[in-house]
């Protein structure tokens, strides 16, 4: 397996990563079980191939991929520092603040998925969506705390415009926060 570093950092991640978002069938207590074994294995065969880096995100299944994500890699009992894991929110739920990139919904919706992967922190932390009804200073000062709390080592994006990451970038550098990661800030 080839790895790569991940944007500007020293975090190697392979060049192919496991992603769960339709990966495992889910619904009946059978399916379910079925599921889980299917997701072990797999989770299992990444690592036997050498993939390191596992993503995934609170809206996929509402939570529950993250749940068998989480239970796969506590199965193969492999140590924490050997796999990275991502994870994205904006998704979160249908309740009034459970989706979208408020700080609320950043910092409940971030604890939440690492309930269910099972984990102290997550490496990688993306804003899955842009919120154009939350002020960016906002986003970023969120995205930030959690680094600092030590939730996530580091934080993304996906599917935003230049102009909104240059945007996160400079309230990154005007206040010291953390900028999303990229290998241009």
């Amino acid at each position: 397996m080839g790895y790569r570093y991940l944007g500007n950092t020293g975090l190697k991640v392979s060049i192919i990563s496991y992603g769960n978002m339709t990966a495992h069938d889910l619904g009946s207590n059978a399916r379910d079980e079925e599921s889980q074994k299917f997701a072990n294995e797999s989770v299992k065969y990444c690592f036997e191939k050498g993939i390191n880096f596992f993503d995934s995100a609170e809206l996929y299944a509402f939570g529950a991929q993250e749940t068998q994500l989480g239970i796969a890699l506590k199965n193969l009992n492999v140590p924490r520092k050997d796999y990275v894991v991502s994870v994205k929110i904006f998704f979160g739920g249908y309740g009034i603040n459970e989706s979208g990139m408020s700080r609320k919904h950043i910092i409940e919706g971030a604890r939440r998925s690492l309930k269910r992967l099972q984990l102290d922190y997550c490496d990688l932390i993306f804003s899955h969506r842009p919120d154009f009804n939350t002020p960016m200073e906002e986003q970023v000062r969120a995205f930030s705390w959690l680094v600092d709390q030590g939730l996530a080592t580091y934080w993304g994006t996906s599917e935003w415009s230049a102009s909104m990451i240059e945007e996160a970038c400079q309230i990154a550098e005007k206040y010291n926060l953390h900028p999303p990661l990229f290998d241009q800030c």
